[in-house]
């Protein structure tokens, strides 16, 4: 995806080319710019609706040379409706209760999350992070954010997910879920939840990060619909895909 400059007083920088985590034989570059200051939280605004994922505390958006796989996307809130499968998930996980926390970590919560990753990310360089990298992750927000905790009927944390509030949505950081209860879909759930809680909220978006229609583990995504996409002349909605 080629986006338009933001100008203004921040300074925006690209990285040093790397391997593509999602595409083979791909090289991956981004522009970042630092959320800091009074107006990190408005900045912060502006950059989701212009395509921007946060991280820390840096805003980023593809910027690879000859390619444009890489898309933001958002659910449309107001207007999603569950399919009959995902009605199935919502009822197979009736019995969570959701807390919302402040942006603090926690042990337990570094323990769900290293379990997460050497299940579904063994080779990433997440699942390489010790507790005060995931520490730095939660706690590194200079924006409006929280930890939701799911817990099951006897206490036990079975998934997390941080996001943040933006001025038109909510925006889901980061999800990890106990990958033994798979057959729950948990993933799923969470997106679920985050849609219903905009929804009370009035709120209109869920950004969900970037989209790679060619990547496995991202097809996930194009099953919430109506799902917009942010392309040079804004934000589109993606044709939806088959339930």
């Amino acid at each position: 995806m080629k986006h338009q400059p933001l100008h203004g007083s921040r300074f925006f920088f690209a990285t040093a080319p790397l391997p593509c985590p999602y595409l083979p034989d791909r090289v991956e570059r981004r522009v970042v710019t630092e959320l800091v200051g009074r107006e990190a939280a408005h900045f912060h605004d502006v950059l989701s609706n212009a395509g921007y994922r946060r991280s820390h505390s840096v805003a980023y958006t593809p910027a690879c040379p000859d390619c444009d796989a890489c898309v933001a996307v958002r659910i449309v809130s107001d207007k999603f409706v569950a399919t009959r499968s995902m009605k199935r998930v919502s009822k197979a996980n009736a019995g969570l209760t959701v807390n919302e926390r402040e942006p603090i970590a926690t042990e337990e919560q570094y323990a769900l999350f290293r379990l997460y990753q050497q299940s579904r990310h063994a080779s990433g360089d997440m699942a390489r992070m010790d507790f005060v990298d995931y520490r730095a992750l939660i706690e590194e927000t200079p924006v409006e954010s929280t930890v939701l905790e799911f817990r099951d009927f006897e206490g036990c944390l079975v998934g997390a997910c941080l996001i943040d509030r933006v001025a038109n949505g909510l925006s889901a950081v980061y999800s990890f879920f106990d990958p033994d209860l798979s057959s729950q879909s948990l993933g799923t759930y969470i997106i679920l939840w985050l849609i219903e809680h905009a929804k009370k909220q009035e709120l209109p978006y869920v950004y969900l990060g970037f989209w790679v229609d060619e990547c496995d583990k991202m097809s996930y995504k194009a099953k919430f619909q109506p799902l917009e996409h942010y392309s040079p002349s804004g934000w589109k909605l993606l044709s939806e895909s088959p339930e």
